[in-house]
């Protein structure tokens, strides 16, 4: 028996001009999903967005402002009228609530804040102290919490109760009733598997429970929620109390942003921050104008470099035929370095303190792959001259053996160099993502051409120099 297709979803252009009617728009969208309708809105213009938004019916509104699929979503509230803004953003998750505050200007901010209620308000408020890329600024104070004198049947009540409020519900957290101390966190099928008239103090894993600090880094947040395959991490603070919990969305969410931003760090350029079609010509160029010309100044010490040794590029031409050929070598193995540790630092695999230790294993490395380049490198030149392919001289093999010497030298310091560039960055406070492949390249490029002309100066004196 054949399945029907879902019918196609409405065009932006028809929810826009169905944004007239709102009773006519809500029966057309009654069947999308909130990601559904962000879509839509991605492909329309900021004004049409804020439109068609304002006239949804409420609850789909919101859930579509939740979404993070949903661009320019400050934009959007932004282009809303005040009060249709500060009811959508009051009746958002505490968590999306206060991303969305943070991208809107402070006069903006300050005016939907005064929609929120005074106890909702307090609580964003204290979200929005947190420092970006905390556990703090992306946790929700939206939590179901129980004395430890409540029964399984009271944390199920609790449960049903949260589920018209929170928008999902992991576990039951116990927690003292004066302070609010962590005491227990007991997933929901432990709940659902006991009896009701059971002690919530009987039910589930009895040991301590994980927790994490309110200023902990986002990426060790994701770590102990991986390690032990949790779908919510709960927040104490310095005393213990409870203050709110992260979940697995919240953290894949973070991580995929995290990880856009340094990708676009990593290839030599500010993050983003918004999708790309969406960002206007002069953003993307004052984006990547900094980093592209700091690199090209970076690359005149290269010219610099090549002028000092301007005499030895004169009696030897043919050494000019392998600039490239080291100065790509070294930068690849740079590159290949700093990719390897950024990423043991994101993970945690490596501390600030293991530099010696990285040092100690790149080293060898750089060594090794260096000897294999240069031995690539010197049989090259060797098979060339014997084959015809090209003349390099009567002193070929002092060619070929510069060539392999610098090679070897040159991607061992590109090994370290990139290496420890990470750390360099971590220690004085900037992101390791900062040490993108081209800057890394550039650094390697100046400190290979004085490599591989110091060892010609040494391996060709008293024949080519």
């Amino acid at each position: 028996m054949s399945q029907m297709a879902p019918p196609a979803p409405p065009t932006p252009e028809l929810l826009y001009l169905l944004s007239a009617d709102p009773a006519e728009l809500a029966e057309v969208v009654a069947p999308m999903r909130g990601v559904d309708v962000a879509e839509a809105l991605n492909r329309m213009d900021t004004d049409g967005a804020a439109r068609v938004l304002a006239n949804l019916p409420f609850d789909l509104a919101v859930e579509v402002l939740d979404e993070p699929e949903l661009d320019r979503r400050h934009e959007i509230v932004e282009h809303m009228e005040r009060g249709v803004a500060g009811a959508l953003v009051g009746s958002m998750a505490p968590d999306r609530r206060a991303d969305l505050l943070r991208e809107l200007p402070p006069k903006k901010r300050r005016a939907v804040l005064s929609r929120i209620d005074e106890p909702e308000r307090v609580q964003l408020e204290e979200i929005l102290g947190y420092p970006d890329h905390t556990a703090g600024a992306i946790m929700t104070t939206e939590f179901v919490h129980v004395p430890p004198s409540a029964t399984v049947a009271d944390a199920l009540r609790a449960v049903g109760a949260a589920a018209h409020t929170h928008d999902q519900v992991y576990a039951v957290h116990v927690t003292d009733p004066e302070v609010g101390t962590l005491l227990r966190t007991i997933p929901i099928p432990d709940l659902v598997a006991a009896s009701a008239e059971s002690s919530v103090l009987e039910v589930g894993d009895r040991r301590p429970p994980l927790s994490t600090m309110p200023l902990a880094d986002q990426e060790q947040v994701a770590r102990v929620i991986s390690k032990y395959n949790l779908l919510a991490l709960p927040v104490v603070d310095a005393t213990g109390r409870m203050v709110g919990i992260v979940t697995v969305d919240d953290v894949i969410d973070a991580m995929v942003r995290e990880a856009t931003e340094d990708v676009q760090k990593f290839g030599g350029q500010e993050a983003l921050g918004r999708p790309y079609l969406s960002v206007s010509l002069f953003q993307m160029v004052k984006k990547r104008a900094g980093w592209l010309a700091a690199l090209f100044l970076s690359e005149m010490l290269t010219a610099s470099a090549m002028q000092h040794f301007s005499d030895e590029l004169a009696r030897a031409v043919v050494l000019t035929l392998f600039i490239p050929l080291v100065m790509s070598s070294g930068g690849n193995s740079g590159s290949q370095a700093t990719s390897l540790i950024i990423r043991a630092l994101a993970l945690g695999e490596v501390k600030l303190s293991d530099w010696w230790r990285v040092v100690v294993r790149e080293l060898p490395a750089g060594l090794s792959l260096g000897i294999i380049l240069g031995v690539i490198g010197f049989t090259r030149i060797f098979i060339w001259q014997h084959v015809g392919f090209f003349n390099y001289g009567p002193h070929y093999l002092l060619v070929a053996l510069t060539v392999a010497i610098a090679l070897v030298g040159i991607v061992t310091f590109g090994s370290l160099a990139g290496s420890m560039l990470p750390f360099l960055l971590r220690r004085l406070g900037f992101d390791p993502a900062s040490a993108s492949a081209p800057f890394v390249a550039t650094l390697v490029d100046v400190t290979g051409l004085s490599i591989y002309f110091t060892v010609a100066l040494l391996v060709l004196r008293g024949t080519l120099l």
